[in-house]
Parts: structure tokens; C-alpha cells; sequence
């Protein structure tokens, strides 16, 4: 009962606002309850929070009235036990109800959530779920003008689906000694996924520090710089610090940058455990007064991270349009505080994890309008195969626009843009 509280608590704090899902399992109440407790928990609530518009579905046909956000509540992680969990029918059902009794305002309703959780055991579980109806409608019909109904349907689905776990190497070599014990498939370029679950650090090569967890999309724009022997590189929103310790690894001399102390002692925490070099520092992106150039900046701008959804689907529920502008806006500053960080002949390489064109593809065509002396780099076909690219992810125009669904398995939704600035 303990674990199932916890879950509504984490579910409601996930819905209010997007950063309440982590907030919620930081707080004292939450770390009390026992590791079994905890574990149970938050996959109870991730499992409502990924397929919660297949849950409300479901909701809806079985009710006349909408019931009180209390009752529709319980009735979500009841469904979601019977649908997608190892608990006995009878244990979800009876939980659920206990938990109504309670409450005063859900006290009145127990006998309607045993009756529709009975129904739709007997029915035989949930009903396949409807594409459309996976993520907020207002997101689908964005994508859907985006990317067409196929690609939006291709996207939602992937709420679905649990995501491995993918890991950047430093080497080519590392990878292929440990692949077979990370139960692996490689990827393209120096990223592998990982069948295996569980504490990571118990992980064979963990302990060398040879590699670190990171989305195989996310490891893509790195990727595009190729060998940065001898070069210089800026990773301007380092935090936590995948992207730096990929060009450190292809040569360069790197400063990791982020806005954040807290965030910028997970890249020491990895350039540690890595045995790998930095020069970490706090400060703004936008702002931060050093007129040094560089060989390559990397800016990975803060956005809405839809792109994200396999990971963290309460993203999409708390996000709202006005985000999207306001994020749109900074991500503008950002890219031109960045591109005149780049040396004649450098590379700036812009990506956000959001599947939104407003900070992806339009941000780059702005930028390029403002700043004519750069360019668009689009990959060649060879860096296309050996990073392990979709090739139905390279845009026309020499971009990236990879979508989740894209790479079997799934991936982040990411939109990445090799740009280089002329000489002279």
C-alpha cells in the first residue's frame, strides 16, 4: 500500500511540472519507504506515466461522468497493474479499492473501480493501443503536420517500449572486448546497446571507465567531428559531460562548460571515473566573457526534450506550447553567443533532443540567415554508415532529423546540425 501512495505521489508531482518527477524521489517521504518499496514505486508510475493516454482511454470508454481526479487517479495504476505488471489480478483490484476507502472523495466510488477493473479483466486485459491517443493531442498533431500521420503514429508508439540501455565507448577496441559481456549490439561509431539490466556499475568495464551511458542519437553529433587530434573543442552545455568525453577521446582539448555546480559534478564524476581531462567550468553559455575561438563548439541547447519520451514520458505531459517558444527563444541567443566562439574553418555542431522544428530545423535557417559566413556540413555517406546513422534521418538539406523510431529498438529524438564557418 505504502508503494502504491508513493506511485500516485510520484505520478501527481510528474503531471504538475516537468522537473516533478525527479523532485519527488529526492524528498524525505520517498526515500523512507524500503528499496523494494521504491523500486516498486516508480516503475508502477513510469509504467502510468508511459502509457497514460492509453489508460485515460480506457477511462473514458468505461465511464459516463468523468470521475474526480482522486477515483481517475486510482484507477490508472489499477489499470496499469492488471495491464503491464507481474501482480495477481486479485491484488490489483483489491489495492485499489483499499486505497479509495481512504479518502472521503473517493470513498463513494470504490464499487464503481471494482466493477470497471472486473470488467476489463474479463475482457482479458487492455485493448491495443491507438497511436493518437498515446501522447497529448495537441503534441501528435504537431508531429503529425511535421513528420506525417505514419511518422507521428511511429513516434507515439515508441512510449511503449522500454529503452536498452546504450553506451559510448572510448575505443573501438574497448567495445569489441566487452560486447559479449555487456550482452551488446554495436550501434555504428564507438556506441553499443546493452541487453543487460541492473546497477550499471556492476557492469563489466565500469570500474576502467571505458565507457559511459549515453542514447545512441545523443552520440551522433560528437561523432560528426571526426578525429580532433591536436584540435581545441567547447562543449558550451557540457552537463553530465557524454558529449565532452567523446571529443576528449577523439583528441581534443576540451572545456566543459554548464550554468549548473550541481550538474557540472557529474562531468568531474565521469572525467574521473574515466581518467580523462577537462577544463570544467561554471558559467553561462550565453554570456561567459572568454573570446577564445575554437576548432569545434558542441552546443546541446536546452529544450523541450520531447525527443526524449521513451525515457522520460512525463516530458511530454507537463510540457506546454508556451515552452516551446520560450525555449526557442534562448536556444536563438545561445547559437549566436556560439557561433562566435568558432574559429574561420571550425565547426559548430547545434542539437536539442526535441522533435519540434521551432528548435531544430528553423533555428539552424534563422542562424544561417543571420550569419552568413557558416554553412551547413551535411555528412558524407561514409560517416553516415560508420556512425550507424538511419539514413532515412538525413534531411535533403544536410541536417539530421532523427526520429525515435527510427533505429530499431527506438532512440532520442534528436535534431542535429554540422555547421562550419568560412575562412575568411
Amino acid at each position: 500500500m505504502n508503494a502504491r501512495l508513493a506511485a500516485l505521489t510520484l505520478i501527481d508531482a510528474a503531471l504538475a511540472k516537468r522537473t516533478g518527477f525527479d523532485e519527488a524521489v529526492t524528498r524525505s517521504d520517498f526515500l523512507d519507504l524500503s528499496d523494494s518499496e521504491r523500486g516498486f514505486a516508480r516503475a508502477l508510475a513510469m509504467l502510468v506515466l508511459r502509457r497514460l493516454g492509453q489508460l485515460d482511454y480506457i477511462i473514458e470508454k468505461k465511464t459516463q461522468k468523468a470521475p474526480n481526479d482522486g477515483v481517475w487517479a486510482l484507477l490508472r495504476i489499477g489499470l496499469a497493474q492488471i495491464g503491464f505488471m507481474q501482480v495477481p489480478d486479485f491484488a490489483a483490484v483489491s489495492t485499489t479499492v483499499k486505497l479509495a476507502e481512504r479518502e472521503a472523495h473517493t470513498r463513494p466510488f470504490k464499487g464503481l473501480i471494482n466493477a470497471i477493473l472486473r470488467s476489463v479483466i474479463r475482457e482479458g486485459g487492455l485493448n491495443k493501443p491507438l497511436p493518437s491517443r498515446l501522447a497529448p493531442d495537441w503534441l501528435f498533431q504537431r508531429w503529425k503536420a511535421a513528420y506525417g500521420e505514419a511518422n507521428a503514429e511511429g513516434i507515439a508508439l515508441m512510449l511503449t517500449e522500454e529503452p536498452a540501455t546504450d553506451l559510448t565507448f572510448k575505443t573501438a577496441a574497448d567495445l569489441d572486448r566487452l560486447k559479449d559481456d555487456l550482452q551488446g549490439e554495436p550501434l555504428g561509431g564507438l556506441a553499443l546497446r546493452s541487453s543487460l539490466r541492473g546497477n550499471i556499475a556492476e557492469w563489466a568495464g565500469y570500474g576502467e571507465g571505458v565507457w559511459w551511458v549515453q542514447d545512441a542519437a545523443a552520440s551522433v553529433g560528437a561523432g560528426l567531428l571526426g578525429d580532433l587530434t591536436g584540435k581545441t573543442a567547447i562543449d558550451l552545455c557540457a552537463a553530465p559531460g557524454g558529449k565532452a568525453l567523446q571529443m576528449i577521446a577523439a583528441g581534443a582539448e576540451v572545456i566543459a562548460l554548464d550554468r549548473s555546480k550541481n550538474r557540472l559534478k557529474r562531468v568531474e564524476e565521469n572525467l574521473i571515473r574515466t581518467g580523462m581531462t577537462a577544463d570544467v567550468v561554471m558559467g553561462d553559455a550565453e554570456t561567459w566573457e572568454d573570446r577564445r575561438q575554437f576548432d569545434a563548439v558542441l552546443l546541446d541547447a536546452p529544450c523541450s526534450a520531447t525527443g526524449t519520451l521513451r525515457r522520460q514520458p512525463d516530458v511530454l505531459w507537463a510540457t506546454r506550447p508556451t515552452d516551446i517558444a520560450k525555449l526557442a527563444d534562448v536556444q536563438h541567443r545561445l547559437l549566436d553567443s556560439a557561433g562566435g566562439r568558432v574559429k574561420p574553418g571550425g565547426s559548430l555542431v547545434y542539437c536539442t533532443c526535441s522533435l519540434e522544428r521551432e528548435e531544430g530545423e528553423t533555428q539552424v535557417l534563422a542562424f544561417l540567415r543571420r550569419h552568413p559566413d557558416f554553412a551547413i556540413q551535411k555528412p558524407e555517406d561514409a560517416t553516415v554508415a560508420a556512425l550507424g546513422i538511419p539514413v532515412e534521418s538525413v534531411a535533403q538539406q544536410g541536417w539530421l532529423r532523427l526520429l525515435p523510431h527510427h533505429r530499431p529498438g527506438g532512440q532520442d529524438g534528436f535534431f542535429i546540425a554540422h555547421l562550419v564557418r568560412q575562412n575568411g
